[in-house]
C-alpha cells in the first residue's frame, strides 16, 4: 500500500515566521539586559505549537522553558526538548511522581505539595527544585506575603526538596495606570529582602507587559508570554519599543469551491445571511473546529487576492463561505485565503478579531485546533522538518 501523508493534504495551516521569532526575543532580552529570560509556551504556545517553538528556543540558547501543567511538560520532554521545565500552575500530590520523574521545576503554594515533592524524590535518590508562588494580588493562587519565611523554614526540613525562586504574577501590568502594579511590585520586594538569607536562589515576578513597561520588576528572571509571539500585552503598553514586536504566526486556507447564485440566496446553517445581487460565493475548509470561532458569523473578513471580503452565512464545523463577488474574473479554485497574516498591502490581525469577539488576542490564537497543522518558516529547509518533528 503506498503511503499517503493525510496531513500535508490539510489545505487550512498555520504558518510560523521563527526568523521574527528571533527578532522578538532579541527585543525583550535588550528590554531586560542581562537577565534571564524564561520563555512561556503554555497552551502549545499559545497556539503557535509548542514543539516547533522549544526546539527553536533550546537553538537559541533558551534552555529554561515555562508550561502550564505536567502533561504540557512531559509532551516537550518526550518529544526530545532538552530544556528546563518550570511548571507555573499549582498541581496536586498525584503529580510529585512525574513532577520529579520529569525533573520538572514546579510552583509551589501548599504544604501538601512540598512534602508529596520531597517524599517523591527522596524515593528515586533525587532532589527536586521548586518556586514558591507568592499571592501579592493576583488573587488566585499562592501564599500570603507574611506565610513565605514559615512556608521556607518548612522547606528547609525537607532535605529532598530546595526552593530555587521566588515568584509571583501581575493582573493589572498591561494597563495604563501602573499603580496598583507598583504596590505589588513593592509587597515582592518585601518579601525577597526579609528572606534574603534564605538561600533562595532567583526571584521573578515579570510578564510581558512588565517587561515593556516595568523595568524596576525585571529582578533576576522574566517571563514573558504573548510579546514572544509577537503580540501586544494590550493597547496601553507604554513602552514605544512594543511596536517593534512582529506577528509570529499566520494563518492561511485555500479556496476550493466557487458557486455563482441568484439574488436573495439565503447561505449557510439558519440562512442568516441572503445575498442582495447575483453573487460569487466561494467556500473554504476551515471552520470552528479548527478554531474560527463561530460567532465570527457575517462579521469577519478574509484576505483573498489582496483584498478583503466578507464570510457569509453562519461559520459551520468545517467549512465557511466568502463573498468573492468583488474579485469575479480575477478568483479561482486554490487561491490563498489569509484568516490572520498579511497578502499585498492588507492585513488581518488577531487583535482584530479579538475585538470583534470582544476578547483578547491571547484567546484567539490560542483556539486554533490541533488539528490545524503548525508549519515552520524562516528557518532553513533542514531546521524546519528537525522543529517539525
Amino acid at each position: 500500500m503506498n503511503h499517503v501523508d493525510a496531513k500535508a493534504s490539510r489545505l487550512t495551516r498555520v504558518y510560523l515566521h521563527l526568523d521574527r521569532l528571533t527578532r522578538n526575543l532579541g527585543l525583550l532580552q535588550q528590554l531586560v539586559g542581562e537577565r534571564a529570560v524564561w520563555p512561556v509556551i503554555k497552551a502549545d504556545a499559545y497556539g503557535h505549537g509548542a514543539a516547533i517553538v522549544a526546539r527553536h528556543l533550546v537553538h537559541h540558547g533558551y534552555h529554561r522553558l515555562c508550561v502550564a501543567d505536567l502533561e504540557e511538560a512531559a509532551t516537550l520532554i518526550d518529544a526530545g526538548i532538552t530544556a528546563k521545565i518550570l511548571v507555573l500552575s499549582a498541581t496536586l500530590p498525584s503529580h510529585s511522581e512525574g513532577l520529579v520523574a520529569y525533573d520538572c521545576e514546579p510552583v509551589v503554594c501548599t504544604t501538601d505539595m512540598v512534602d508529596a515533592l520531597a517524599h517523591a524524590a527522596d524515593r528515586t535518590g533525587r532532589r527536586i527544585a521548586v518556586h514558591l508562588k507568592i499571592d501579592t494580588g493576583m488573587g488566585r493562587v499562592g501564599v500570603r506575603s507574611d506565610e513565605v519565611p514559615t512556608f521556607l523554614d518548612r522547606c528547609r526540613t525537607l532535605p529532598g526538596l530546595r526552593v530555587r525562586g521566588l515568584m509571583s504574577h501581575f493582573p493589572r501590568a498591561d494597563e495604563a495606570d501602573k499603580r496598583y502594579s507598583l504596590e505589588q511590585l513593592t509587597r515582592f520586594q518585601r518579601v525577597v529582602a526579609a528572606t534574603k538569607e534564605s538561600g533562595v536562589e532567583v526571584h521573578h515576578i515579570a510578564n510581558s507587559a512588565a517587561v515593556f513597561d516595568l523595568p524596576e520588576s525585571h529582578c533576576d528572571a522574566v517571563r514573558p508570554g504573548i510579546a514572544l509571539y509577537g503580540l501586544r500585552p494590550s493597547a496601553t503598553i507604554a513602552n514605544p519599543r512594543v511596536t517593534a514586536l512582529e506577528p509570529v504566526l499566520e494563518w492561511k486556507t485555500q479556496i476550493t469551491f466557487l458557486k455563482e447564485v441568484p439574488t436573495a440566496t439565503g447561505l449557510s446553517y439558519g440562512h442568516t445571511f441572503r445575498t442582495q445581487r447575483p453573487s460569487l460565493i466561494a467556500t473554504v475548509p476551515v471552520g470552528y473546529a479548527d478554531g474560527l470561532n463561530r460567532r465570527l458569523s457575517n462579521r469577519l473578513d478574509l484576505l483573498i487576492r489582496g483584498t478583503r471580503c466578507p464570510q457569509v452565512g453562519r461559520i459551520t464545523m468545517d467549512m465557511s463561505l466568502v463573498d468573492v463577488t468583488a474579485l469575479r474574473g480575477r478568483v479561482e479554485l486554490g487561491d490563498e485565503v489569509v484568516i490572520i497574516g498579511r497578502q499585498g498591502a492588507e492585513e488581518l490581525t488577531a487583535d482584530e478579531m479579538a475585538a470583534k469577539l470582544d476578547t483578547i488576542s491571547y484567546e484567539v490564537v490560542s483556539a486554533i485546533s490541533h488539528r490545524v497543522p503548525r508549519v515552520a518558516m524562516g528557518a532553513s529547509q533542514a531546521r524546519a522538518q528537525d522543529l517539525a518533528e
